[in-house]
């Protein structure tokens, strides 16, 4: 049976992870700073502060897995039919940029890109129920994490 104390502490810990909307790393630094000086206190908070981390973790490996499918790829598509004084004219997108023009390469990459917004979503949606659990006292592992911690 879990305290209050450690319910409220996991279930801070994951919900710190939601400060990456403020905070620049602050889903990394929070999350980190509680665990770290909470581990040992709880075996729960030191199992639900290692999921936090490791899901946090994994959604930076993934996303950067996206990023570097899409962004090239889209920045080269859109620059590499474009003279240097077309970008300047209005009529030059008008008449170039269509459904028409859609390669494979750039399905691709829209592809990663909706699939980036996906797993924002998911990463959203995600850490709210990981919280609602841990303040239950339910363990609770993320789907498709990586263990780094174990």
């Amino acid at each position: 049976m879990e305290t209050t104390n450690t319910k409220n502490l996991a279930t801070f810990t994951h919900l710190s992870t939601l400060s990456q909307y403020c905070i620049p790393f602050g889903n990394y630094i929070f999350p980190i700073l509680i665990w770290s000086s909470n581990k040992d206190k709880s075996e729960f908070i030191d199992f639900n502060g290692k999921q936090v981390i490791n899901f946090q973790l994994s959604m930076f490996l993934y996303s950067l897995v996206l990023a570097v499918i899409a962004i090239p790829i889209l920045i080269t598509t859109f620059f590499s039919s474009i003279p240097s004084d077309a970008i300047l004219s209005e009529t030059y997108f008008e008449n170039h940029f269509n459904v028409e023009n859609i390669t494979g390469i750039v399905i691709v990459a829209i592809i990663a890109a909706i699939l980036f917004v996906g797993l924002k979503v998911a990463e959203f949606i995600l850490i709210i129920y990981a919280s609602l659990k841990a303040s239950n006292g339910e363990n609770y592992e993320y789907p498709l994490t990586i263990p780094f911690l174990k």
